[in-house]
Order: C-alpha cells, then structure tokens, then sequence
C-alpha cells in the first residue's frame, strides 16, 4: 500500500512570494452565506506560486511556456537527497553523499523554513551540479527554496543551466518532513497556454510493508 507525503505549502494570502509579485488573493463572487445557491470564488496570484514548476520561457527568450513541455519529467522515479550547507551557498556536486540512483532529484536543505515568511538567504543549486546531474541522466531537479538561483542573481546561471541540459525544475517544496531515499514524485503542471510557470500539486509516494 502507497503512502502519501504532500510537499506542496498551503496557498492562502500568508504564503510568501518573491518580493515585488503578486500574492495570493481570492475573491467570492457568490456565497451561500450571502444568499447564493453556490458559492463561487476567483483568485489572483503570481504563477510562481508555493511549489511550482518553471516554463522555458521564464528564462529563455522565445522558450516553451507551460502547456506546450512534456509532462513525463514531473511523474516518477525520484530521489530526496539532504544537504546541511551555510545559509546563501550553492549546492555543488560534492556535497552530494548519496549516489544517485533516480532520474528526478529533490534537494532537502532546511534553508527556507517557513513559507510565510521570505528569507533571503536560501541556499541554491549550482550551474555545475546541474550539468552533473543530467550527465546522470536526471530529467528534474527541485528543491524546498523559492528558487534554483540565489536571490540576488541576474544571470541566473542555474536556469540557463536548466535551458541548456533541458531539465525540468520544481521549487517552493516542502521537505522538512521527508526523509532522504526514494519516491514516485507526482507534481503535474497545470496547462497554462504561453504561461512561465504553473503551481504544481507535489506529492511523493512511498510503499508501506
């Protein structure tokens, strides 16, 4: 019997975005409360919402958008590796113990510990264990930060990194409660036509003797 760990964070107007997006907000148009049969509700939000998962064309000029990048990389086989490394460095290749034994890797690092609330100095992923990875043959990666690249990163060396190997991504995870070994990650984009990015419903999934 499959077990199921939700590492997607709560999405409600707490939820931290990247400083200067837009938050999350939802607005009822009819409510049963009020009167109405039904109640209905719209909602506003940066798509780079929680967990989600990056379109090419969020960091490639003319890059695919949502609704047109295969769904295989975001269904299967997946690895949680934990790290333990000071607050703002990038992960490198050496800092990986474990072999890598999955074709999707998620990277626990404990350097974002509250969706609420926007910090900096998160670690992140290095153009170089990006390269080494998809010389693994890996198809994903993500982590449990806002971003593959350090906050303050113009060139966003990881993405282009993501660009030229042709890897998927996933960020804003929640791991704090996930053990590092081995999963089926489940975190499907929705179809955004021409859209930079999608919030994903991540889970993992793990047999049970």
């Amino acid at each position: 019997m499959a077990r199921i760990l939700d590492i997607s964070p709560l999405i409600s107007p707490r939820l931290a975005v990247w400083p200067g997006d837009v938050p999350f907000s939802r607005s009822l148009s009819c409510a049963m409360d009020q009167g109405a049969n039904l109640d209905l509700s719209s909602i506003t939000a940066t798509l780079h919402l929680g967990a989600h998962a990056d379109a090419p064309s969020h960091y490639v000029r003319a890059g695919s958008g949502m609704a047109s990048v295969e769904l295989e990389a975001y269904v299967g086989p997946c690895q949680v590796l934990r790290v333990s490394l000071p607050r703002g460095e990038r992960i490198q290749p050496h800092h990986i113990a474990a072999k890598i034994t999955a074709p999707r890797v998620l990277f626990r690092t404990d350097s974002y510990p509250d969706p609420e609330v926007f910090n900096e100095d998160f670690n992140s992923l290095s153009p170089e264990l990006i390269e080494h990875l998809h010389a693994l043959d890996c198809v994903l990666v993500g982590l449990d930060t806002p971003s593959v690249d350090p906050f303050d990163s113009k060139p966003l060396e990881s993405h282009q990194a993501l660009a030229r190997t042709g890897m998927r991504n996933l960020e804003g995870l929640v791991l704090d409660h996930v053990e590092a070994g081995n999963y089926t990650l489940i975190a499907l984009p929705l179809k955004l036509e021409d859209a930079d990015a999608s919030p994903v419903r991540a889970i993992l999934m793990m047999e049970e003797s």
